[in-house]
């Protein structure tokens, strides 16, 4: 079962991230928003703090990079406090890690470096040998196209296989961190005839030459975070750096590069969990000052409507939360999490959006003006709601898990 409350060996971690968030990240906010694609310089030495944490392992192997499924369901002998059964390994730790880190800013936590979201999926589909030969290198993950939208198996993008190298053609867009990473996780097929099951993932280098960058997006929010479209033009890469296996199987081929998303939408779900927090924290502060106090053993009738609407919006943000942190368990303990981890990022991707647009309307003209961060969490939080998967993409894993339906019988 699950242990809902933190480990005791995960404490640290935690405390460590809320530093960051709350002495690194917000007091910089402001600047790096308003100067959108500007690298945050402040980033390097916070990166290279997280890579002392992870070689002395304070850091419990957060971070996209360490965010793989689990092998076996037992806890290691350091989980003193993990029941028979019950891991919390490096999912947990990476989900409220960057809960932590959103509570200071969501563009920030994404243009950490070596913590891109490429770097989840080499993790998750990479055999031994890629991920050593990927270590310590920052990689995007390149899926939407201008034609496909959330609709991964639609992709258009071709890897013909020539000799001991692959050339892929295609466009992509909205890639996170793009420009700055080292590597880009290209989603591209075999053989559009043969649908998802011909879709692969391919590690290219940031400095190939066929990998052409052709523009920077420019944003409602996260925008210390750069965002990249690419145009691939026969861009040549090594046989070699195809994740996971070449063949194009005729059950469940898609499932290699699908497991992609089973890591990554817990984190984007962590993500939309700490900006909610963030908001909440901020508007019972303010409303506090304002001489609103929320008590959450009175009744509703005999409070004001700030204070009923908070009670509220902290149950949803409660809701989110645990959803959240049962996806991270599940991955740990080694258990199927694909539904869960749809769950998860649809409840909080919609709640983080809810909950930063009643707390702008909570405080007022406070709430609006650049003088509070509220303003800015409300900007940040729809990406959150969409990218990884849109609401309705996330539905629609859902109900086919439910049902027992494949893509094809419900669309």
């Amino acid at each position: 079962m699950i242990d809902l409350e933190i480990p005791k060996r995960l404490a640290p971690l935690v405390t460590q991230a809320a530093s960051l968030a709350d002495e690194v990240f917000r007091p910089v906010s402001r600047k790096y928003d308003l100067a959108e694609h500007s690298y945050p310089a402040e980033l390097d030495l916070v990166s290279a703090l997280i890579d002392g944490f992870s070689d002395s392992g304070s850091s419990q192997g957060a971070g996209a990079a360490g965010s793989t499924r689990a092998q076996s369901a037992e806890p290691r002998a350091e989980d003193s406090n993990d029941r028979p059964g019950n891991r919390n390994g490096t999912n947990m730790a990476s989900v409220l890690s960057v809960m932590q880190t959103c509570r200071g800013d969501v563009g920030l936590t994404l243009s950490l470096p070596r913590q891109g979201l490429g770097n989840a999926a080499i993790a998750a589909v990479a055999n031994t040998a890629q991920k050593e030969r990927y270590a310590g290198r920052w990689a995007a993950m390149a899926i939407t196209e201008p034609d496909t939208g959330s609709d991964s198996g639609a992709i258009r993008t071709t890897a013909v296989l020539d000799g001991d190298e692959y050339v892929l053609n295609g466009e992509k867009i909205f890639v996170t961190s793009g420009e700055r990473a080292d590597l880009v996780v290209v989603w591209a097929t075999l053989d559009p005839a043969q649908g998802k099951r011909a879709i692969k993932s391919f590690v290219v280098e940031r400095s190939n030459p066929g990998l052409k960058l052709v523009r920077l997006e420019h944003k409602l929010g996260i925008r210390a975070s750069d965002t990249a479209a690419f145009h691939l033009e026969d861009c040549r890469v090594p046989a070699d750096d195809l994740l996971g296996d070449p063949e194009i199987r005729t059950e469940g081929g898609f499932g290699g590069a699908m497991q992609t998303f089973d890591n990554t939408r817990p984190l984007v779900a962590a993500m939309a969990c700490g900006l909610a927090r963030a908001c909440l924290d901020t508007t019972t502060e303010l409303l506090a000052d304002a001489g609103v106090t929320v008590d959450v053993d009175a009744a509703p009738a005999r409070q004001s409507h700030a204070a009923v609407r908070l009670l509220q919006l902290e149950a949803e943000f409660e809701a989110a939360y645990l959803l959240t942190l049962r996806a991270a368990w599940m991955a740990d303990n080694g258990r199927p999490n694909s539904m869960e981890a749809s769950m998860a990022k649809a409840r909080a991707g919609r709640t983080c959006v809810q909950v930063a647009l009643a707390c702008v309307e909570l405080t007022g003209a406070t709430g609006y003006a650049e003088t509070e961060l509220l303003e800015k969490w409300a900007r940040d939080s729809k990406i959150l709601d969409i990218f990884e998967g849109t609401q309705q993409i996330q539905l629609l894993v859902i109900a086919r898990r439910l049902l027992g339906l494949t893509s094809a019988q419900l669309r």
